[in-house]
């Protein structure tokens, strides 16, 4: 399944089923699982660990080295979970010391030219737009989308079932279930269609959008925002999350939009 044109190491690891189509180049350190299809002109460096029925379409750079200046040649790597989608030109960078590994997880779909720089974590299901650049240390959640020339700050985290308007420029946290735009990015209320369409209930969704009037709508500081939430509303997952997410933000959220930008 390995095209006669194609410039494949002898110890790549690559699964008898994956398929690599021609004038694609792949560096001894790799992995590719089962049904992973290498389209043409895919360039794939050392540290590279793909997973299973993966697609990763022509002109994509995989587990190149870091534009990051304090690296120096160490051993890292990039995992790319099972099912997912890569396209034209996407360039997934190698980790650093500061993490060891990039992160991309399961059914992602990364669309042309998005970037994604060394030591991000990304979660399952996430999508990325076209022309998406994460800086390095980015996080994001499962169930993410970030929409077409988006550009995320080195160390902000981007919560789960967030929705972020088109060309956003994310300086700060973005928490869980929420859309955000404008600019500067600002809290624009929950991302109901797509939390409908993953199967959550009204009833939950009214109890998410409770957690986050203390938060943005009734005038309490962050720290005073979740002490009320912890003492007033029932303790469930959502809301967990959505305190621990607060609380641990090095970066500070996002305004709220009647919040003094």
């Amino acid at each position: 399944m390995i095209h006669p044109l194609a410039n494949v190491h002898p110890e790549a690891r690559i699964a008898a089923s994956a398929t690599v189509e021609a004038f694609s180049s792949i560096s001894q350190d790799v992995e590719i699982g089962e049904g992973t299809w290498i389209g043409p002109h895919v360039t794939i460096f050392d540290g590279a660990r793909i997973g299973k029925n993966c697609q990763i379409f022509p002109g994509a750079v995989i587990s190149a080295i870091p534009q990051d200046l304090k690296y120096r040649g160490e051993q890292t790597l990039v995992e790319i979970g099972d099912g997912t989608v890569i396209r034209e030109c996407v360039t997934i960078n190698k980790g650093t010391n500061a993490v060891g590994r990039t992160v991309i997880g399961k059914d992602c779909l990364l669309m042309a030219y998005s970037h994604v720089a060394h030591d991000c974590k990304l979660g399952n299901n996430i999508i990325l737009v076209n022309y998406v650049g994460l800086a390095g240390e980015v996080e994001i959640g499962d169930y993410a989308i970030l929409s077409g020339m988006t550009l995320v700050h080195q160390f902000v985290r981007i919560g789960a079932h967030v929705m972020l308007q088109g060309g956003s420029k994310v300086g700060k946290d973005v928490p869980p279930f929420v859309t955000a735009g404008r600019d500067p990015l600002r809290f624009e209320g929950l991302n109901l269609v797509g939390l409908r369409r993953r199967g959550f209930s009204e009833e939950l969704i009214e109890e998410i959008h409770e957690i986050y009037r203390y938060i943005y709508q009734r005038g309490f500081n962050t720290s005073q925002a979740l002490e009320r939430i912890e003492k007033d509303l029932v303790g469930n997952g959502e809301r967990d999350m959505i305190i621990s997410f607060v609380r641990d933000s090095r970066r500070g959220i996002i305004k709220g939009p009647f919040e003094d930008l």
